[in-house]
């Protein structure tokens, strides 16, 4: 700990000597995460709208499966949510919130029901490894959520109502304010559902699968003068979800989540240097009732602090950017008594525009851990705008996904001599841009080792660096958009295909599908709004040897929208989910719901 408050002290000493420098006016809008848009042109990015997060709920996981060829492994409408990202494992994607790494200590992943997309205005969702910037996990790809701050936009003020079957509802409201030199933005938010839809073709239904969470976001922005911005960032999260029973006579249980953010930035821009200091603390807190009448639990608590210093420099065609930063974590709990790790790591990115349109990018970075062998990580890529129609992006990286507190600590079964998941991975992507259609087409490799595996010893199990898979995929986009008069019409295509094989048994990795695609088509005409949404899964294998197996499934999604008042700021909706009410599961033995119902309203003033 004393390491970690002598680091911020250096850093901070190092800002203020910086801060007296020559500067140049600062940007319009505000970004955290610098290292997103500057370092990563030869990757793929998809920016989801405000419209599209608006239409798909405020759960992260109801939003990705309809707009990105990401797979959901969902235990139950709401419940626990894991993701397969170009085939690879539900730890081998990272979630960054502005710039930070908030991947859990305890299981190295993030539950995408945990996620209310209502807290942030922009998600971005970043293809291909990415642990160069933004460290472990970053291996699949990685998921954004921004707040971007802007200036000299006055006062405004949202607020979004939704009701539907099974006793769902939600309340959301935003302020922002923001003047010439401040930027100040407010979300606060509500869901909840009874979620106690029946199963098709059963008698049943989802029995003790009722669940709510609570979000308070708040981020502001001020200009100290023309050379300094300071920034602010806080999210709170505080769920409950009772976890559907498999069968009527199961015991029923709960889980209580409480996630704590805090990020302080300060950034400097004098003459072609910009610089950035970044503490940040995240907390994570877990209740498990195992019954759930009980008093007794189990629990788990753990805290992380975070000191990041970034330097870069522009000249002409140049764009060199430093990296240094330190992070500590400590965990405790039920299961795990007390554990701790310190990781520090240094990093240099470039970004190097030969001609007007030909660049490449190049990165290293080298961590040190007490805790396990960190490896050295690399990412080069190239762009090329061949023509006006076609772009060329090529690009070749290391990545690592470390050890878990649980891997290592977990009693009886923890083995502290697990090395990290190690990724070398590679691709080819091609973007076709002619009149109003947006094609890509990405092919990629990626060639995963040590892959930690929970294996029998006798009556336990014990983690073990013993996998490798190799993946083959290909990834694509489609997007249309045409403006006539006082109409649009937007369609949005996207399929992957993903080979993923465990080496070890010569079969495809559970809950990895061969195919995923979803397509949209939304028209607007005045104060008229509609569009349709088309999901379809490939089977799953539930089973390491590929005996078992979850079928394909569709899934079809319509709305309607009335937007009224004279500037259009009166928005009512009404969905169809599931239109075609098909029986299907994510997961073994977890039924998802039927045809259902939804209505919103959102009012902005």
């Amino acid at each position: 700990m004393k390491k970690f408050v002598f680091l911020v002290l250096l850093l901070l000493k190092i800002q203020l000597v910086c801060a007296q420098q020559d500067t140049i006016e600062l940007k319009t809008v505000s970004l955290s995460d610098n290292f997103l848009m500057r370092f990563s042109e030869t990757q793929s990015k998809i920016l989801l709208s405000d419209s599209v997060l608006q239409r798909n709920g405020p759960l992260l996981t109801s939003l990705l499966n309809f707009n990105s060829t990401i797979f959901f492994k969902e235990s139950g409408a709401g419940m626990v949510s894991s993701p397969s990202f170009r085939g690879t494992t539900a730890s081998q994607t990272a979630v960054v919130w502005n710039g930070i790494n908030i991947n859990s200590q305890f299981l190295g992943q993030a539950d995408f029901n945990t996620v209310n997309t209502t807290a942030f205005n922009s998600i971005i969702i970043k293809s291909g490894g990415g642990s160069v910037a933004y460290g472990s996990g970053a291996v699949g790809g990685s998921i954004h959520l921004n707040n971007e701050l802007s200036f000299n936009q006055g006062f405004e003020n949202n607020l979004h109502l939704n009701a539907g079957d099974f006793g769902l509802y939600g309340v959301h409201y935003k302020s922002t304010f923001s003047d010439e030199k401040s930027s100040f933005q407010l979300n606060v938010g509500r869901n909840g559902s009874e979620n106690d839809y029946p199963y098709q073709n059963s008698e049943r239904k989802n029995l003790n699968g009722q669940f709510y969470n609570n979000t308070f976001s708040m981020s502001a922005a001020h200009k100290l003068n023309s050379k300094n911005t300071v920034r602010l960032y806080g999210n709170i999260f505080d769920g409950e979800r009772h976890f559907s029973l498999t069968s009527p006579n199961s015991i029923p249980t709960k889980y209580h989540d409480y996630n704590t953010r805090l990020l302080i930035e300060w950034n400097s821009i004098f003459g072609k240097f910009n610089s950035t200091v970044k503490t940040a603390h995240l907390s994570e807190e877990y209740r498990y009732f195992p019954t759930i009448n009980s008093t007794n639990y189990e629990q788990g608590n753990g805290e992380t602090w975070i000191a990041k210093y970034d330097l870069s420099y522009e000249h002409k065609n140049l764009l060199i950017n430093g990296l240094l930063d330190f992070s500590y974590a400590e965990g405790s709990g039920s299961q795990i008594e007390f554990a701790k790790r310190q990781t520090a790591s240094a990093g240099l990115l470039l970004k190097h525009k030969l001609k007007k349109n030909l660049l490449y990018e190049a990165s290293i970075r080298q961590e040190i851990s007490d805790v396990y062998n960190s490896p050295f990580l690399y990412s080069l890529g190239m762009k090329w705008d061949a023509t006006s129609l076609y772009q060329l992006r090529i690009n070749s990286s290391k990545n690592f996904r470390m050890p878990t507190f649980n891997d290592l600590y977990w009693p009886g079964s923890g083995n502290p001599d697990l090395n990290p998941e190690i990724s070398i991975q590679s691709e080819i992507g091609n973007q076709f841009r002619f009149f109003d259609v947006n094609f890509e087409i990405t092919a990629y490799h990626n060639s995963i080792k040590n892959l930690i595996q929970w294996i029998p010893m006798g009556s336990i199990s014990v983690p073990e660096n013993v996998g490798k898979v190799e993946i083959l995929g290909v990834e694509s986009t489609l997007n249309y958009l045409k403006k006539w008069s006082n109409q649009q019409m937007e369609i949005n295509l996207t399929y992957t295909y993903n080979h993923s094989e465990d080496q070890r048994k010569s079969k495809q990795l559970i809950y990895v599908p061969y195919h995923k695609s979803t397509a949209s088509l939304a028209y607007s005409r005045k104060w008229l709004s509609a569009y349709y949404q088309f999901l379809y899964n490939g089977k799953v294998f539930t089973d390491s040897n590929n005996r078992y197996e979850l079928k394909d499934h569709t899934i079809s999604n319509l709305g309607l929208e009335l937007n009224m008042g004279r500037k259009r700021n009166y928005r009512i909706g009404a969905q169809v989910l599931n239109l075609w009410n098909e029986d299907y599961q994510n997961v073994l033995n977890r039924p998802m719901p039927g045809r259902n119902y939804n209505v919103y309203i959102n009012l902005k003033f």
